[in-house]
């Protein structure tokens, strides 16, 4: 019997408290009226239109959310869900630019050794594509032209180690010859 009375206890607080809640406020009269107006007006937390970097007239309507939750994936390392938001960022905001940011940030994905997606040759042409054909006139992601700067560097890197493997090759195989050459040449030193 004590259990079911200290088990009713909380049931029955809460719901005094919500009948409290459901009720109605008190009558307010007409002079405190407009005063309880500006009590109760809601403030939404927007970003400041002065600090927001990458807007102009010409893309005010672009929405970056897809681009952002993109970057947020890379940066966790998600290199499929990255992908899978530039893409949609890509196909929900039909423009020049937000092709060409997409693409730039789907090329620096494949540029990645630890992604997926790792073809460092694609991603190169895609990047030598995509520079033949920046969209101008408009004010482009920062974020994105960062990546396009960092996908110069890293194209170019490749290309130089890409080099350098294949005059290290050419090399191997010289030296392949020269030590055939010699061994041939000591067999008939010896030989005589």
């Amino acid at each position: 019997m004590f259990l079911t009375r200290v088990s009713c206890l909380p049931l029955g607080i809460m719901t005094l408290l919500l009948q409290a809640c459901v009720s109605g406020s008190p009558a307010v009269d007409s002079s405190q009226g407009s005063a309880t107006k500006s009590v109760n007006e809601i403030t939404l937390n927007l970003a400041d239109p002065t600090l927001v970097p990458c807007t102009s007239d010409q893309n005010m309507g672009v929405d970056y959310t897809y681009l952002e939750r993109g970057f947020s994936a890379m940066v966790l390392g998600d290199n499929v869900e990255a992908v899978k938001y530039f893409r949609r960022y890509q196909r929900l905001e039909s423009s020049p630019g937000a092709d060409w940011e997409a693409g730039i940030a789907i090329a620096y994905e494949k540029m990645l050794p630890d992604s997926p997606y790792y073809n460092w040759r694609a991603a190169a042409e895609d990047y030598r594509r995509l520079m033949r054909r920046v969209p101008e006139g408009i004010e482009l992601n920062q974020q994105v032209l960062i990546l396009s700067r960092t996908l110069a560097v890293l194209a170019d890197l490749h290309d130089y180690i890409d080099e350098l493997q294949n005059e290290k090759d050419d090399l191997s195989e010289s030296l392949k010859k020269r030590e055939e050459a010699l061994k041939r040449l000591r067999e008939l030193i010896l030989g005589q």
